[in-house]
C-alpha cells in the first residue's frame, strides 16, 4: 500500500494528549489541506471556528455529553455546516431584484441546501482529520456538538443559516497511548457495499454480522443489563439514549429556525 492508504487504515480517535500545545506550522499545514477539500459547486458551504478560549472549551467539555477531555484537547475546530455567507452576499448583490428581473423566483435557504452544506463541511472535517494523522496529530471526533443547540448558538453567535455539523479534537497522542491506540472493528465489506441496488439484511445476517462482537460484548453471559442480544444494548446505549433524544431535538429547533419563513 501507498503511504495514503497507510495513514488511513491506521487511524484511530485519541482522547489522551500529551500537553504540549500543536506546532504552529502543523495547524497551518491542517487548515490548508482542509480548505482544498472537495466542495459543491465549489462553493465551500462551510465554516471552521477554532475554539481556543479555554471557558469556551470548558463549556463544550460539558455541553457535548459530559466529555472532559474535550477541555483539555489543544486544538479545537467545529465545523459548521454554513449557507449564511451565500445568504448574506446573495443580498449584498441585491438578487431579489435580479430575480424579479429575470423571472427567477427568489427563494432562502431550505432543507436540500442544508444537506449540501453538512456534506461539505464534514468532507472537510475529514481532510483535516486524514491531514493531521500524516503528521503524528491525533483526533476525535465530537458528534455531540449537535445537541444543545441553543448554547451553542449563543456561545459561538450562531446566524440562521449554519448548522453545527461536527467538532473535532486534536493533539499529539500521548506517548503510553500513542503507539498502542486500539482499532475498533468494522462491519465486513459484503454487509456493506453492494452493487446496483440496496439490499435488506436477513436475520441470519445480523447473526453472522454481529457474532465477533456478541462474543466479545458477552463473554457467556445471557444478557447484559437487560440486553439479551447487541441489537437491544445498542438500543440502550445509543439510540435510545438520552444525548440522542437531546441531539434530536436540537437538531429540530436548528431546522425550525432554518425553514421559519
Amino acid at each position: 500500500m501507498n503511504p495514503t492508504i497507510d495513514t488511513i487504515m491506521n487511524r484511530r480517535s485519541v482522547r489522551s494528549y500529551d500537553k504540549r500545545p500543536l506546532e504552529e506550522t502543523d495547524k497551518e499545514a491542517i487548515i490548508n489541506a482542509t480548505l482544498r477539500a472537495p466542495t459543491a459547486g465549489n462553493l465551500m458551504l462551510y465554516t471552521i471556528i477554532e475554539v481556543n478560549d479555554t471557558e469556551k472549551k470548558k463549556t463544550l467539555a460539558r455541553t457535548c455529553d459530559n466529555q472532559p477531555f474535550i477541555a483539555a484537547a489543544p486544538w479545537v475546530l467545529l465545523f459548521l455546516a454554513d449557507y449564511q455567507r451565500w445568504h448574506d452576499y446573495f443580498l449584498a448583490c441585491d438578487v431579489e431584484k435580479f430575480c424579479a428581473r429575470t423571472g427567477l423566483t427568489p427563494r432562502l435557504p431550505a432543507e436540500g441546501d442544508l444537506m449540501l452544506a453538512c456534506c461539505d463541511a464534514v468532507i472537510a472535517a475529514q481532510t483535516a482529520v486524514i491531514a493531521a494523522e500524516s503528521l503524528g496529530i491525533g483526533s476525535c471526533y465530537i458528534g455531540d456538538i449537535m445537541e444543545n443547540y441553543e448554547a451553542h448558538q449563543s456561545l459561538f453567535d450562531l446566524p440562521r443559516y449554519t448548522f453545527p455539523i461536527c467538532m473535532l479534537c486534536f493533539g499529539y497522542p500521548e506517548a503510553k497511548t500513542g503507539n498502542a491506540r486500539k482499532r475498533t472493528s468494522r462491519f465486513e465489506r459484503k454487509f456493506v457495499v453492494f452493487e446496483d441496488s440496496y439490499k435488506r439484511l436477513t436475520a441470519g445476517d445480523f447473526d453472522e454480522m454481529f457474532k465477533g462482537e456478541t462474543t466479545a460484548r458477552f463473554k457467556g453471559r445471557t444478557e447484559i443489563e437487560g440486553a439479551e442480544n447487541i441489537g437491544q444494548h445498542t438500543y440502550r446505549r445509543k439510540f435510545g439514549a438520552d444525548f440522542s433524544i437531546e441531539m434530536n431535538r436540537s437538531v429540530q429547533a436548528i431546522m425550525k429556525n432554518w425553514k421559519r419563513a
